[in-house]
């Protein structure tokens, strides 16, 4: 190799090597362990969620799903008003699931909101919101089922252990106008929350480089969605003497920029570029920096640190506040000395006269309070009783339990409410604490379930056809304006034999047949269902019931009951099953009258009709004036061969008296046909016996021998 270019290599080489400054890294021995250093961050990330958009909507609907790995915890919840210029804010619908006990710090100042969770596991003592208790469930879908149908769902979060939240009503930009769940979701604006669980904080000593400075590394993980992104850092060093020597070392996507705010001054090393608190505008440029924690321990060595005082991975975040020790002399694997004075916790008695909440059941009223909620909101309870001090709660295992009749312990019983108060004596207070507790007297309640068949509500019915459409209302009386009816359930029951059909579950509506409608003007509850032929297979007899839930804020947790009604379903176009006997019976009733009175008529003109006999010769040609005559077909009396004419006739005199000219005898090919079905004989009247006289109701030509023939009054009843 030539001499003159032996240089120029070693240079090159030289240049690699401070291209690849963390090379080093990966020989640095540094055994990373538990420091006392305390993490704690804001993310908007969450396990599982999503965001919409409902710009037209009059309610928007958020939704929590609270997991919790403690049996109690305690959540700061804040709602933040939208920063637009809404002259009428929109209504707010947020419901909290939870899986462990759960006490709520509620903050929502300006906000018409309306807040649903399970009684028995969340408590909050926030007195001016709206609260609904929401149905058992037991899987996701059927929350989400429940808050869709009161209206379009802007939110939707799932938090693992969470100490806060906040969440925004400003609509977002650029989402999609629906909400379904992903998993790793980054909320962005609308929702930002801290988790309980502290942060896993590690450091070590780097071997081989002497000194005292210090390493504080921070490393945010990159998100689910690339965007410009500003982290505020928050970094307070415990230094008794002056600055330490120390590098901040923040590592995080190329999208992310660092405000800084700290309480020393410090050498900073990020990725992007940073600013300060102090002068937010004024942006610095960052470093290229590697993005493994063995790199970042290489940097920091490289950085002349002797010790990684902490070390630090996290979600991506909007806040972190790092606070550390340790100043220089090392990083501290043992917790700092116990301190001889423990600090004052005051009971938040707030909390804990929420948690009184009492359980009514057949003239008894129960309180009962579990120990370890009460531990949770550091309170010791001295006493424990009802307005009469002589009835005192019981202390059992892991609960107190306060229980009364209606008639004793100074219970104040009217038509429809019991009410009393609760007393509790604390340890750390000297006075007590009242809270007034109600009960519902449900004997004196009565709830009616009834079906109609028009939108008006105003004529019960108990028949209903397939493939029409029915209205259902349930009230009660006498009316409470402290109480709300609520529908919880209502199914139609059509025997051991069909399946039940469900017209409402959790206080959704099954299918699209169902609707919820607008409450009655007593507060009455309403809904309707059309009865599709696959619903109801066959016409029936069925049994139409729902459960109620008689909800309030100032009384006491949920009372529910159910009211039933008999339904007589039918075909389209068939009588209901109760009509069809009585139909027949007056059919048959009907044809029974008109018969008698025809055969008593008939009846009438055979017994008061004299007949006389004559020859054809006698009769003569028929008068001028019967062709002018008004004629009368013999049909229409039943006769079978000629015309009867009413009205007065010219008489023939025989020896038995006068009687009424006869009209002449046509020849047979000039007859008219029989009226069938019309005769005597098929009325029901016999033929007369051959040794009888002969009496038909016009001329007999079915027989020889004289003409028999009657007079007819001069205008019939028949006619």
């Amino acid at each position: 190799m030539d001499r003159r270019t032996l240089p120029l290599v070693v240079a090159l080489l030289l240049a690699v090597c401070s291209l690849r400054p963390t090379s080093l890294a990966e020989t640095v021995h540094c055994d990373l362990q538990p420091v006392d250093a305390e993490v704690t961050y804001i993310t908007s990330q969450v396990s599982k969620g999503c965001v919409a958009q409902v710009p037209n909507a009059t309610l928007e609907v958020h939704i929590l799903f609270l997991e919790s790995s403690r049996e109690v915890s305690e959540l700061e919840l804040t709602i933040q008003k939208s920063k637009q210029n809404d002259s009428r804010p929109r209504e707010v619908l947020l419901v909290l699931s939870a899986n462990k006990n759960m006490l709520l710090r509620l903050q929502a100042p300006g906000i018409p909101l309306n807040l649903a969770f399970n009684p028995k596991l969340i408590f909050q003592g926030h007195p001016g919101v709206n609260t609904t208790q929401l149905p058992p469930f037991t899987t996701q879908k059927q929350f989400l089922d429940w808050a869709e149908a009161k209206g379009p769902i802007a939110s939707i979060a799932e938090l693992n252990d969470p100490q806060s939240i906040l969440l925004r009503l400003d609509q977002a930009q650029r989402v999609p106008s629906s909400c379904n769940p992903e998993p790793l979701t980054d909320m962005g604006h609308t929702l930002e929350w801290s988790p309980l669980t502290r942060a896993s904080v590690r450091g070590c000593r780097l071997e081989g480089v002497p000194g005292h400075k210090e390493a504080h590394i921070v490393r945010v993980l990159p998100g689910t969605e690339a965007g410009p992104r500003t982290v505020t850092v928050k970094v307070e060093l415990r230094c008794a003497s002056g600055d330490p020597d120390a590098v901040l070392i923040l590592q995080g996507p190329s999208y992310v920029s660092w405000l800084i705010d700290a309480n020393h001054n410090m050498q900073i090393w990020t990725t992007g570029e940073y600013s300060f608190k102090i002068f937010p505008e004024k942006n610095i440029r960052g470093f290229v920096l590697p993005d493994t924690p063995q790199g970042l321990l290489g940097e920091a060595r490289r950085l002349n640190a002797s010790m990684v005082a902490s070390f630090v991975e996290l979600p991506l975040a909007s806040v972190v506040s790092l606070q550390a020790h340790s100043c220089g002399g090392g990083p501290q694997t043992s917790p700092p000395p116990v301190r001889t004075t423990p600090p004052k916790e005051s009971c938040n008695q707030e909390l804990l006269l929420s948690l009184i909440q009492p359980n009514c059941s057949k003239d008894v009223m129960t309180v009962v309070l579990k120990k370890d909620l009460i531990s949770t909101l550091r309170c010791t309870i001295t006493s424990l009783t009802f307005s009469d001090p002589s009835c005192q709660a019981e202390d059992r295992d892991d609960q107190f339990v306060l229980r009364s009749t209606y008639s004793n312990c100074g219970m104040k019983v009217t038509e429809n409410v019991v009410r009393n108060e609760v007393v509790v004596n604390l340890l750390s207070s000297s006075s007590s604490q009242w809270k007034k507790v109600h009960c519902i007297n449900m004997e004196s309640l009565s709830f009616q379930l009834g079906l109609y068949l028009s939108p008006h509500f105003l004529q019960v019915s108990h028949t209903i056809e397939l493939g029409q459409q029915g209205f259902v209302q349930v009230s009660m009386s006498p009316s409470i304006p402290e109480l709300m009816l609520q529908l919880d359930s209502c199914h139609l029951d059509l025997g051991p034999d069909t399946d039940t059909v469900e017209l409402i579950q959790s206080q959704t509506t099954k299918g699209s047949c169902v609707s919820l409608l607008s409450p009655g003007p007593g507060g009455d509850v309403r809904f309707s269902f059309l009865l599709r032929g696959y619903m109801v297979p066959t016409p029936t007899t069925g049994t139409l019931s729902c459960t109620i839930a008689l909800r309030s804020r100032s009384l006491s947790p949920d009372t529910h009951r159910t009211v039933s009604t008999r339904l007589n379903i039918v075909s389209p176009g068939l009588p209901d099953k109760g009509l069809v006997l009585p139909a027949v019976l007056g059919i048959t009733f009907g044809a029974f009258l008109i018969g008698a009175l025809l055969t008593a008529a008939l009846w009438y003109i055979y017994s008061h009709t004299p007949w006389r006999s004559t020859r054809p010769g006698d009769l003569g040609a028929p008068q001028p004036a019967l062709a002018q005559q008004e004629r009368l077909s013999s049909h229409q009396l039943g006769t079978t061969g000629h015309e009867l004419i009413p009205g007065p006739q010219p008489l023939h005199s025989t020896k038995d008296g006068p009687c009424p000219l006869r009209p002449p005898l046509l020849p047979p090919s000039q007859r008219p046909a029989a009226s069938g079905g019309t005769s005597l004989e098929h009325l029901g009247v016999p033929r007369p016996h051959p040794t009888e006289p002969s009496n038909p109701v016009g001329p007999d030509y079915s027989c020889p021998g004289p003409w028999r023939e009657r007079p007819l009054p001069y205008k019939s009843t028949l006619l």
